[in-house]
């Protein structure tokens, strides 16, 4: 959660304007700077926009302004007049900033009671069970809080530091339970573990992949809800990203050519945008369980600061479930858009598909046909030398070959279009011709021969 924070807005005449706007925690105020437009250089924006929002102190050109604002709940954090472009900034700023105060005078409360522990503490000689029992009752208090995430987390791990030596002082029980703790976290960390090693195994051996899947989401959702220590707990996030890895590399076998082909990319988008929806909607889920149990808190809270805190938290949350189903519905968006791609992209895959068939078969038929060409020619030549007469010969040789060869075109006639059978008619047409010329030559050797008969 950062305290500072730049985006661009306009005054009460439209003018555009660059807004800083600084947390003061201490004092429960917003210091609001805002810079015209003529005095933003490009390297100044982006100077306040990297630097001074990150911590860094940075030289502010002559003619800015700053005003302080009252931070409140419902209050807004800008000036009289000042609107921003984009107010879903300044609204989740101001939810953020208002539960960091609340939660930061929750901390010094805390501490201030924590102190006067400590002063008890050190002036007893022996262990007092009462003592015992109302510093356990203190952190409780703060525990739940802490789960609540009321508390930032340095602020609740120095609570707990500062608690944790009086536990040890008093009998040193916080060690013991630190022992048990750790003890119960090695347990848990062994069986999950071994459970991950079993799971990689299977998969060596060939079993189906689904339900190991489910099973290391199972894994997965265990660890979240069980307690381990920080190192147990780094140590076995990393080694159920490992099997992840090893799972979906079997699955999906590693990373190919296959990835230069759009509908392959786009496929591997859209997994990947389900994942994150399925993801965000879990998120949201646990936000409105959370939203539900902040309001059943609040007229049950210890106090008045924590059930200012608890309307805070409140606040916060509603701002943040609202921000997180806006990125659902352009997740949504994305999805048809991608939806409608893959349905166009495996239009066009089928075609070219279908084309490259089409055209595979058209030039094998182009390509019998030549041959059949070629062996008729050579049969013809052939026929030329021999003694017999050229029809029989040809009858003989030929008749075969382009009764085949006409029995071929019909048969891929659908394929090859209509230069195929315009080469068909091409060759009905010489064998006629060729017929007509063995008739006249067959005629022309009876008239020779009834003439030496007569004489």
């Amino acid at each position: 959660m950062k305290n500072r924070i730049v985006f661009w807005g306009k005054n009460e005449n439209s003018e555009k304007l660059l807004l800083a706007l600084e947390l003061l925690a201490e004092e429960g105020k917003v210091n609001v700077i805002s810079f015209p437009e003529a005095l933003v250089s490009e390297e100044f924006n982006q100077t306040l926009t990297k630097d001074w929002r990150d911590g860094k102190t940075v030289d502010f050109p002559e003619g800015f302004t700053s005003t302080l604002v009252e931070l409140t709940v419902t209050g807004s954090i800008l000036p009289a007049g000042i609107t921003a472009e984009k107010m879903d900034l300044v609204t989740r700023a101001q939810a953020e900033w208002n539960f960091s105060i609340l939660s930061s005078r929750l901390f010094r409360s805390y501490q201030s009671e924590l102190n006067e522990f400590k002063d008890k503490v050190e002036r007893a000689l022996n262990f007092d069970k009462n003592m015992w029992d109302e510093l356990k009752s203190f952190w409780d208090r703060v525990q739940e809080q802490a789960r609540d995430k009321s508390l930032f987390r340095e602020h609740s791990e120095h609570l707990r530091q500062e608690t944790n030596e009086l536990f040890g002082k008093l009998k040193e029980l916080r060690g013991k339970l630190d022992e048990e703790f750790d003890r119960t976290s090695k347990t848990l960390y062994e069986d999950i573990v071994a459970k991950l090693g079993d799971i990689e195994n299977k998969v060596r051996e060939g079993i189906r992949l689904q339900p190991l899947f489910d099973e290391l989401k199972d894994i997965q959702k265990k660890i979240r809800e069980v307690k381990l220590n920080r190192d147990h707990r780094n140590k076995i996030w990393d080694k159920l990203d490992a099997t992840f890895k090893v799972l979906k590399e079997k699955r999906f076998g590693p990373e190919t050519a296959d990835d230069n082909n759009p509908l392959v990319r786009i496929q591997k988008r859209y997994e990947g945008l389900m994942a994150a929806i399925d993801k965000m909607e879990s998120s949201v889920g646990r936000d409105i369980e959370e939203l539900n149990f902040q309001n059943g808190k609040v007229n049950t809270s210890f106090g008045q600061l924590e059930a200012q805190i608890r309307q805070a938290k409140v606040a916060m949350v509603e701002e943040r479930v609202r921000s997180k189903k806006e990125k659902l519905t352009e997740m949504y968006a994305t999805k048809s858009e991608l939806d409608r791609k893959m349905e166009q992209l495996q239009e066009k895959e089928k075609r070219k598909a279908d084309e490259m068939l089409k055209e595979d078969a058209k030039k094998a038929a182009q390509e019998k046909i030549a041959n059949e060409i070629a062996a008729a020619n050579a049969a013809r030549e052939k026929a030329k030398g021999e003694k017999e007469s050229l029809f029989d010969a040809a009858t003989s040789i030929l008749g075969d070959s382009i009764t085949d060869m006409v029995d071929t075109v019909k048969a891929v006639a659908e394929v090859v279009e209509d230069r195929i059978e315009d080469k068909i008619d091409e060759i009905k047409e010489i064998w006629k011709d060729k017929k007509e010329e063995e008739s006249v030559k067959e005629e022309e050797t009876g008239k020779k021969e009834d003439e030496e008969k007569k004489d």
